[in-house]
């Protein structure tokens, strides 16, 4: 069964975006292995604003060859855009409603694994249904102060189990994280 994926960069003090949405402080190593973990996708998923935001972006005419194939791999794969909205779009599947059933119908498709991009009130909503599998977190060598944090209002502890750590040279960290199975909780 294809497994989700939420691959994310995070500062030192737990914030995925500045207090304006900033991201200029994400670090991308060549030593990252970015074009290794496309390979081992087939699919990702995406709020509606990050949709809208990357999920067409084409970098510039004079970004570097390497940029210019991360995005061609981004965008080989199939997409599926959460939103609330009924917008028309032939690139992509929209799933505005029954979430966990028809999260639960496409891991059972064939195939690789899913990324789950984002956006903050995506991800927010797959953790506190318990669908990720794997948290792949990246932390950089930044303390932004404010901004948007990754874990934020959860509903009930995460359990997690590291499975593998890598140091990056620009002193990025990923953790890689397997979620534990829910167990009974007695109050």
């Amino acid at each position: 069964m294809k497994k989700i994926i939420l691959d994310l960069a995070v500062t030192l003090d737990g914030f995925i975006e500045g207090p304006n949405g900033e991201i200029d402080w994400c670090i991308m190593d060549d030593d990252m292995d970015f074009d290794g973990f496309l390979s081992s996708i087939d699919t990702i998923f995406y709020g509606r604003v990050s949709y809208d935001a990357w999920g067409n972006f084409q970098p510039d005419a004079e970004a570097s060859p390497a940029e210019q194939m991360l995005w061609k791999g981004v965008h080989s794969k199939k997409k599926f855009v959460f939103s609330n909205q009924d917008i028309q779009d032939k690139r992509v599947t929209f799933i505005s409603s029954d979430i966990n059933n028809k999260v639960a119908e496409i891991k059972k498709q064939e195939g690789k694994d899913i990324w789950l991009y984002g956006g903050a009130s995506l991800i927010k909503t797959f953790i506190n249904l318990n669908l990720i599998d794997i948290y792949r977190i990246s932390v950089h060598p930044i303390a932004l102060g404010s901004g948007k944090p990754l874990f934020e209002n959860l509903k009930e502890r995460i359990g997690l189990k590291l499975i593998k750590a890598n140091v990056f040279k620009s002193g990025v960290v990923q953790l890689i994280y397997e979620a534990a199975k829910k167990k009974k909780s007695f109050k």
